[in-house]
């Protein structure tokens, strides 16, 4: 009887070891996924081999004690069972162990959605295979932009690449130094970079994404020139009246960007993909008018950003680029200044709302704001194609009256004679059918100033005109993804009724039977 008191203590050693071990394990396994870092690393691999010594020391030590029992033990049916089925768990574990070795070494994903919505179109396929070295794509989402599909969307890339393609996340709050280098303006925008070259996406769509790494295998130089000797907002200095914001935006999406003046070398240059004036305060000639519209009409692109008349040294003198744009091109840019009710001040125009254009499609509905704006509409022309991009509220007005602007005291009002009712249009877009020249309108320059650039969808907005007048919006058509509808049948009465019955009484009712009867069927053999 001493002796068994005794030797039990071997399997009781045995057991608490086999506890460690398990706990040593776990660690272990939290470690190796990154969860929980040791303190000492090699303290659970000496726990791991104390433990195995343990539980042998135990073992033998309870058949040195009881050397009968231990016999009996290794001879009786529980042992014979239990080896049985030690050896098929065991093979089971080892299974599961090499299927998901085998896994691991070769990753694969499958697509089990019904309308393939994980699977990349051919043409995605084909442009990842053409990719000539690896892209990296960095995804700038604050924690205020939800990333769940564009994760998606980056991991379905990054899976079909052969290792072409990689990505990560960065939050634009914590790294705004990163932001500012990559010329990153906004939330929810990825720079595709390919060594030296990068683009930058303006919204996580697969379509988007393939014209991005279209641009990088075809680095075709675009020059971008800024208008220079009228007044214009410096692209070179920072400063109030300056553009640099855009500049390193436009230098981000591979951009050559360079000054322009007219008066002095009196010829556009032949690379020139579109033209860019930003508030120009002093009329142009009429010969650098004569340039541009020779330009135009061989396929250029202009962008032209027109401020009020009280923001301009005019005078007296003919707005001449003003005179242009409405005789060749239909816009007809107002001699006023919206005053908006729902902003502060009330010179801050908001649109609120946009057209159905490239420009403004990836807008996704984020506002942009005009400080000192005035309005514009067409004079119809069946040769050009003419879009209105952007409006005020209904409540705003063009306000014709500059001195009422200048009084202190009370607020100006609408004046039904004289002003302009809301909603008005701040920007346009127009393309002449024949010669495929295209040209966007802004009635104000502020908006794209360094003060303003990076406020709400102001750098988009003028980004995106930019693009689409030098053609860069890069056209292309994915094979589209069929639509599947589900839709959530209501049972019937039978059916709920059925239902209920399964569940309530069915199943509860052969629980209890098959109780019952193995119950009665154990009393019979006693």
């Amino acid at each position: 009887m001493k002796k068994e008191k005794l030797a039990i203590a071997g399997p009781i050693l045995s057991a608490l070891a086999v506890l460690v071990a398990l706990a040593s394990l776990t660690m272990k396994a939290f470690q190796s996924i990154g969860i929980y870092t040791p303190t000492n690393p090699d303290a659970l691999i000496l726990a791991l081999q104390i433990s195995a010594a343990v539980f042998i020391l135990g073992l033998a030590f309870f058949a040195i004690i009881l050397p009968d029992k231990t016999r009996q033990i290794l001879t009786g049916k529980t042992v014979r069972y239990g080896s049985n089925l030690l050896i098929i768990t065991l093979a089971f574990l080892g299974i599961l162990i090499t299927l998901n070795y085998l896994a691991y070494k070769n990753p694969k994903e499958w697509d089990l959605t019904a309308e393939k919505s994980h699977t990349l179109a051919p043409e995605s396929i084909a442009i990842l295979a053409a990719l000539p070295e690896k892209v990296e794509a960095i995804a700038f989402f604050s924690a205020y932009t939800p990333m769940d599909a564009a994760d998606q969307l980056l991991l379905d890339f990054k899976a079909n690449s052969n290792g072409k393609f990689d990505y990560q996340f960065v939050d634009p709050d914590l790294n705004p130094v990163e932001v500012r280098e990559a010329g990153i303006t906004g939330d929810g925008k990825i720079l595709l970079q390919m060594r030296e070259k990068q683009e930058i996406i303006p919204v996580a769509s697969e379509q988007e994404l393939l014209r991005g790494m279209l641009r990088l295998i075809n680095p075709d130089e675009r020059a971008v020139y800024f208008l220079t000797g009228h007044g214009e907002y410096d692209s070179e200095i920072q400063g109030e009246r300056a553009v640099t914001r855009a500049i390193e935006t436009l230098y981000g999406k591979n951009y050559i960007v360079q000054p322009l003046n007219l008066l002095a070398e009196n010829a556009i240059p032949d690379d020139a993909l579109t033209i860019v004036i930003v508030g120009a305060t002093n009329p142009l000639s009429a010969d650098e008018i004569a340039l541009f519209d020779s330009y135009l009409a061989d396929g250029g692109g202009l962008v032209a950003l027109v401020d009020p008349t009280p923001l301009s040294e005019l005078g007296n003198e003919e707005d001449t680029l003003v005179a242009y744009l409405a005789e060749s091109w239909g816009v007809l840019l107002d001699d006023n200044l919206i005053v908006d009710p729902s902003s502060n001040p009330p010179s801050d125009a908001v649109a609120y709302s946009y057209a159905e254009h490239p420009i403004t499609q990836k807008m996704n509905n984020v506002a942009a704001y005009f400080p000192f704006a005035r309005s514009m509409q067409f004079v119809e022309n069946k040769n050009l194609t003419q879009t209105l991009l952007a409006w005020t509220i209904d409540r705003a007005w063009g306000e014709s009256n500059f001195s009422a602007l200048e009084v202190d005291g009370d607020p100006v009002a609408f004046d039904e004679e004289d002003d302009i009712p809301g909603p008005l249009a701040m920007a346009s877009s127009v393309e002449n059918i024949s010669t495929g020249g295209r040209i966007v309108v802004f009635g104000n320059a502020v908006f794209a100033g360094d003060e303003a650039f990076d406020a709400y969808g102001n750098g988009d907005l003028f980004i995106n005109a930019i693009d689409w007048a030098a053609e860069q919006e890069d056209l292309l058509n994915l094979t589209p993804k069929p639509q599947v509808e589900r839709t959530f049948l209501a049972p019937n009465d039978f059916q709920l009724i059925t239902i209920l019955l399964g569940t309530i009484c069915l199943l509860p009712g052969m629980m209890i039977v098959g109780g019952f009867l193995a119950w009665m069927n154990r009393k019979k053999r006693g």
